[in-house]
């Protein structure tokens, strides 16, 4: 099975308009599990995660929420690489902004992009994070992994 571990923030800012306010966002992870890799098959195989973002505001306006997701272990972000749990070999892999698989989804650095969506205290934002993992790369069987890591600004 190949799969990234799931990344939980809990985060909190203070920020003044007229009146101040504690606004806290929580943040949560489902990975982005491709299970059964064939590296035979002549196809990507694909998968998606989600990270889902709350917030208090206590105005209950909507505020702007920019998500990141970091290059992971390997330090880069085309392609990101798994590690094998047991030995050397690195599994290629990448995480796209949107179903279409065109757009990393980084930092914002070196070609990637962010995500930032409205986020008010009864409209939480669910954002989906798509991954691809391309065909007929020349790896041992056995369980991959990579952890990134998601920053959430307001």
């Amino acid at each position: 099975m190949v799969k990234l571990c799931r990344v939980l923030i809990v985060a909190s800012l203070v920020f003044c308009a007229g009146r101040c306010y504690a606004v806290h966002c929580n943040v949560s992870t489902t990975p982005v599990s491709f299970m059964n890799y064939d590296v035979f098959s002549l196809y990507p195989l694909y998968s998606t995660g989600t990270i889902a973002v709350s917030c208090n505001n206590p105005d209950k306006n909507p505020m702007p929420v920019t998500i990141a997701v970091s290059s992971g272990g390997s330090g880069t972000f085309n392609p990101r690489q798994m590690k094998a749990a047991a030995g050397t070999d690195l599994l290629n892999y990448y995480l796209y902004t949107s179903a279409a698989r065109t757009v990393i989804w980084g930092d914002g650095t070196g070609g990637t992009s962010t995500v930032t969506n409205n986020v008010s205290r009864n409209f939480p934002w669910n954002a989906t994070i798509f991954g691809a993992l391309p065909q007929r790369q020349n790896v041992s069987a056995g369980n991959y992994h990579d952890i990134v890591v998601v920053t959430v600004m307001w």
